[in-house]
Formats: C-alpha cells, sequence, structure tokens
C-alpha cells in the first residue's frame, strides 16, 4: 500500500514539472507584445526543433531516476522494518542480549546509515501469579515451588532412633503406657531394645492468595503402622499412615475455615488458634519427647474435625469445631446384655480393633488468650455414646420378659450417655531462655484423648453405658540453655475413676460387682509368674489379676543438641529418659503396680 502511495505521488510531481517547463518554453519563444492600436496579425505555430525533444527527454530521464531513487528508499525501509522485527524477537527469546543493535537505513539520505536500538516488545499486562511470594514464613524455605500462584513446600526428617526398655512391652517407639506389666507378668521379667526409622516424617504444605483469603493445605505421614504382614524380621516393611491432612481458608477479617484430620482442638497451641504442623515449626506447644506417644498427662488427638476459628488481633481468639467420636470401654463380670458397636468392616476398616458406634460427633469449643504475657487457654468438650441393652439376657424368666425359658432379644432397646469435661493451661516464656507451663483436663467419658489409653465408659449390670470421670494433667519445664543445646522435662498424671454397680443375676443368683476398678475384684496373682503357651511367643497371662488402672504417672527429661541449623537443613541429636508407674485400683489382695524405665535417643535429619 505505500509503495503505490509513493508512487503514484512520482508520477504527480512528474506531471507539474513537465507542464511547467512547457509553459515556460512557450513563454520564451512568444513575440513581443504590440500596441493595443495595431490590428493583430495571424500567429504562426513555430516548429518544433531536435533541441526541444531533447530537452523533453532528458526532463523525462530525470524524472524516471527520481522515481527509482523513491522505490530503491522504500525498499530498504522494508528490509529495516523486517530487521527490527527479527530484533525484537531475538530480543524476547534472549533478554541478556540487550544491546544488539540494527543497521538502518536513513530516510533523510540516500545511502546514510545509522545504527539504531531495537524497538521494545510491545507492553503486556503482568500476571501478579507470575511473581513469587511467600505466604507462610514459617512453613515456606528454600525447598519452596512457585507455581501458577501457589507455593509448594516439601519437608519432614528422616529418624533413626532407637528405646531401650527394663519390662518388655513388645511395642517399637509409642509407649502404650496402660500396657505397663504387673510384677508377676513373665514379660515384666525381661527388657526389650528396639531400633526404628519409623517416626520418620514427610510433609507438604501448599499455600496461596485469592483477593482477601489466604488459601493452604497440609499433609503428613510417618511409619508408625502395622499392616497383616508386617514384621521385623527382615525388611520392615510397615505401612505408611496419616498424620494430618488438611485444607483452610483464612479470611483477613479474623475468621477461618478448616476441614481435614489435624491435631484436634483439645490439643494445646503456642499461640492463638490455628493448625500446628508436625515439624514443630509453628504454633507447637507438644512436649518434645523422641517417645511418639509424647508423656502422659498430653491431652491431645489427631483425627477429622469441621472448626470455625475468629481471631481478633493476636491477643484472642475462639473456635468451635465437630470432630470425629469415638469411645473406648473397659469392663469386667458383665452378662452379654449389651452392645457398643463392632470389628471393623474388612473394605475400609482394621478387622481386629473395636469400633462403637457413636450417634453424634465430638463438639469442642476454645478460646485462647494472648496479652503479652504468657499464653492462655480454656475449652469444653461435649460427646454422647449410645448402646443397645437386652434386659431379657439374664432376666428371660421374670414376668417383663414373658417368662421366657431362654436368653432372648424381647425388649431391646438403647440408651445414650452425654458426656465431656473442661480443660485449661497456661505457658510462659522465662526471659527468652525458660518456658514453663501447666495444663489440666478433667470429665466423664473423655479418656480417649490422653496417651495413656485410659477408658471413657464400663458397662452397668443392666446393660447400660456408664461414664468413666477421667483427669488428665501435664507440667512442663524447657529450658534453652544456647542455640544449639535445649533442656526439656515433664511430668504427667491420668486418672480413671471406678465405675462398678451390682448384678443380682451373678453368682447364680448371689450378685456380684461388675464394671471397673470393683474393690471385689480379684488382684491376687498379680505378683505370680504363669507359665507361657506353646511356640515361645506366648507370655503366660496372670490369672486372678484384674489391675483395673486407677492412675498412670510419667516423669521425663533429656536434652535436644542441634549439631547443625542453617539453609542446608538441621541435623540434631536427642536423649531422653522416662521413668513411668501404673497404679491400679485396690482389690482382693491389694494394688499391684507396675513400673518401666525407659531410655530412648534419637538421631534426625530435617529438609531446610
Amino acid at each position: 500500500m505505500k509503495t503505490s502511495k509513493l508512487f503514484f505521488a512520482a508520477l504527480t510531481l512528474a506531471s507539474f514539472t513537465a507542464g511547467a517547463w512547457a509553459q515556460t518554453e512557450t513563454a520564451s519563444t512568444a513575440p513581443p507584445a504590440r500596441p493595443a492600436s495595431a490590428p493583430a496579425a495571424p500567429s504562426t505555430p513555430p516548429p518544433v526543433t531536435a533541441a526541444d525533444v531533447q530537452a523533453l527527454r532528458d526532463a523525462i530521464a530525470a524524472q524516471q531516476r527520481q522515481i527509482q531513487q523513491l522505490s530503491e528508499q522504500l525498499q530498504r525501509q522494508q528490509q529495516l522494518q523486517q530487521a527490527q522485527q527479527a530484533a525484537i524477537q531475538a530480543a524476547e527469546k534472549a533478554p541478556a542480549v540487550a544491546t544488539k543493535q540494527v543497521a538502518a537505513i536513513s530516510t533523510e539520505g540516500a545511502n546514510a546509515i545509522t545504527p539504531v536500538e531495537p524497538e521494545s516488545a510491545p507492553a503486556q499486562s503482568q500476571n501478579p501469579d507470575d511473581n513469587p511470594q511467600t505466604f507462610n514464613k514459617q512453613l515456606e524455605g528454600p525447598l519452596t515451588i512457585h507455581f501458577r500462584g501457589i507455593n509448594i513446600t516439601p519437608g519432614g526428617y528422616a529418624e533413626g532412633a532407637f528405646v531401650r526398655r527394663s519390662r518388655a512391652l513388645a511395642a517399637d517407639l509409642p509407649t502404650p503406657f496402660n500396657s505397663t506389666p504387673m510384677p508377676g507378668a513373665s514379660q515384666g521379667q525381661m527388657p526389650e531394645f528396639v531400633g526404628s526409622a519409623r517416626q520418620s516424617k514427610t510433609t507438604l504444605f501448599v499455600d496461596g492468595r485469592v483477593k482477601n483469603v489466604a488459601l493452604s493445605s497440609y499433609f503428613s505421614a510417618d511409619f508408625l503402622s502395622a499392616a497383616v504382614t508386617s514384621n521385623s524380621n527382615q525388611t520392615n516393611s510397615y505401612s505408611l499412615r496419616i498424620r494430618q491432612a488438611w485444607g483452610q481458608a483464612k479470611f483477613d477479617n479474623g475468621w477461618a475455615f478448616l476441614a481435614g484430620q489435624a491435631w484436634s482442638l483439645v490439643t494445646e497451641n503456642g499461640a492463638g488458634i490455628s493448625p500446628d504442623d508436625d515439624l514443630g515449626r509453628t504454633n507447637d506447644a507438644r512436649p518434645k519427647t523422641i517417645d511418639p506417644s509424647y508423656n502422659v498427662g498430653f491431652s491431645f488427638a489427631r483425627q477429622f474435625g469441621l472448626r470455625v476459628t475468629k481471631s481478633f488481633g493476636n491477643t484472642f481468639a475462639v473456635a468451635v469445631a465437630m470432630e470425629n467420636p469415638q469411645a473406648t470401654l473397659t469392663t469386667h463380670g458383665n452378662a452379654a446384655n449389651f452392645l457398643l458397636g463392632s470389628l471393623g468392616n474388612s473394605n475400609s476398616l482394621n478387622t481386629t480393633a473395636n469400633y462403637a458406634f457413636n450417634p453424634s460427633p465430638d463438639i469442642i469449643a476454645k478460646a485462647a488468650f494472648d496479652p503479652g504475657v504468657g499464653h492462655y487457654e480454656i475449652f469444653a468438650l461435649l460427646n454422647r455414646t449410645t448402646g443397645r441393652v437386652f434386659p431379657c439376657v439374664e432376666g428371660f424368666a421374670s414376668a417383663a420378659c414373658g417368662s421366657l425359658t431362654a436368653p432372648s432379644t424381647v425388649g431391646a432397646y438403647n440408651t445414650t450417655k452425654t458426656g465431656g469435661g473442661f480443660g485449661a493451661s497456661a505457658r510462659w516464656d522465662i526471659v527468652h531462655r525458660l518456658t514453663f507451663g501447666l495444663k489440666g483436663f478433667g470429665g466423664s467419658g473423655i479418656g480417649r484423648y490422653g496417651p495413656a489409653g485410659l477408658p471413657d465408659v464400663s458397662i452397668n449390670a443392666d446393660g447400660t453405658v456408664r461414664l468413666i470421670k477421667n483427669f488428665m494433667g501435664l507440667v512442663t519445664l524447657e529450658a534453652h540453655l544456647t542455640n544449639k543445646l535445649d533442656w526439656v522435662s515433664y511430668g504427667g498424671v491420668e486418672y480413671a475413676g471406678r465405675a462398678a454397680s451390682f448384678d443380682p443375676f451373678l453368682n447364680k443368683g448371689a450378685g456380684g460387682l461388675v464394671g471397673y476398678g470393683a474393690p471385689t475384684f480379684n488382684n491376687t496373682g498379680c505378683h505370680t509368674e504363669t507359665v507361657p503357651g506353646s511356640g515361645g511367643f506366648s507370655p503366660g497371662a496372670l490369672s486372678n489379676c484384674t489391675s483395673d488402672t486407677r492412675s498412670i504417672i510419667e516423669g521425663t527429661g533429656g536434652f535436644w543438641y542441634k549439631f547443625y541449623n542453617g539453609n542446608r537443613g538441621s541435623f540434631r541429636v536427642g536423649a531422653i529418659y522416662s521413668y513411668l508407674s501404673r497404679f491400679s485400683w485396690v482389690g482382693v489382695g491389694g494394688a499391684p503396680y507396675g513400673v518401666n524405665n525407659m531410655v530412648f535417643l534419637s538421631f534426625r535429619y530435617y529438609l531446610p
């Protein structure tokens, strides 16, 4: 289009030039004017000479040369544009070559050549998701991957640890506190050493932001789970288990919504109310033990929940959660006149574990205060346990059952008990080197929230549910001696009350106590060892030793030392000693108790 316009302009210029030249030639050959009074004589056209023809040819040749020059200049401009476009594309592919120039033909001189900078690429709107941002300084680090506006941070640690117990429990690193053997148990006469890497953890934290909402998700897993085929004979092929898997939406106005498996709202936080990771990087107030069961008296759970939190600045927060329920049962001497649940279904649950048929979730509410000195929490829990009662199993011959001749389901019905409790905790940091904490939690039917594993419920003689009174408490003292050395110590207790009732049908109508912790239960055999079963892997079961647990007390002390802590991760070693005592309720034969001495050693490498 530009070529045709230029060519047309050249032709127009040539036409005007030719016309001007013709008028000039005509004026130069015209005769001089005569007076007006004289009559005009008839004019004769001048003859065309060879000089006239040659002059016209020269003018046309000059115009053709000018047109040729204009055409060449247009061609050079086109080449310049092509060169500039190629330079721009090369600059986009290799931005580092910013000083490269393109030779441009000057339009003011036919042969002038001047170097010019390439034209900049057309401006494009910047996508804010293309700029890497840090959303969580505590959980993000050198390994964080920035992808399409979200940050993906892998984490975890590899651990090599061992425990040496003075009384064998046939357990890995997690201590089953309530299984501490009585004095007469054969395993109580034998120590055990267990080395393990199964507490090694893998984590993944993903976060991003959409306008005024911070979105995040966290996943954590370890190998402290045993499949049916797992053993320690050769390859130690233990299964992966989920610790946490949750997603959260946190708004700038202080509201936050969380769903998934996370630390229960019962678990103490370090500040405010927010989810805790499994590496101790954020909001962590858990005992810093090597034992994955932590310490007796530390109330916690990791379970499914839906949580709503409202934070008022950095000083006050409230939350309410709906969490997964589960009742734990211990009872003795009862007839088969009750039903609380069943073994797990093989398509999704453990077929050797008991699962209660709970009618509703556990409801937990918490308030946290951070006034500037210390961190304080108060919380409450509400739960419900349902059982099915079969009154005509024992009293089938009664008139109420229709004078039946055998146990029957006649008159079976459901009964529900409502339990729960209250808890509080306080934690102070003294001169940034000493941390002191207190926590207590008490109520009815809350035993499963303590690491000792004491029962929530027992069963009355008539088959109805009986809630057990529970209490758990923990004292914390941690000293940050240097930047590399920490001293940790904890003392905890858990308690389960008596829950016994009289059954008139027991002992052929003579009656007797059933349930939990009854004073008539037989403890006379708790100090007497029995012969093992055949095969060498069946310790003899103690006879005449009910020994329902009244309380468990544990004292723990040790240190953690960081050999290296930097941008390449962290390598640390820990050594912990624990002394454990398990006390039973008084029965016939007294109140026997068992003790255990445990030494833990751990080597860990944390990803940066």
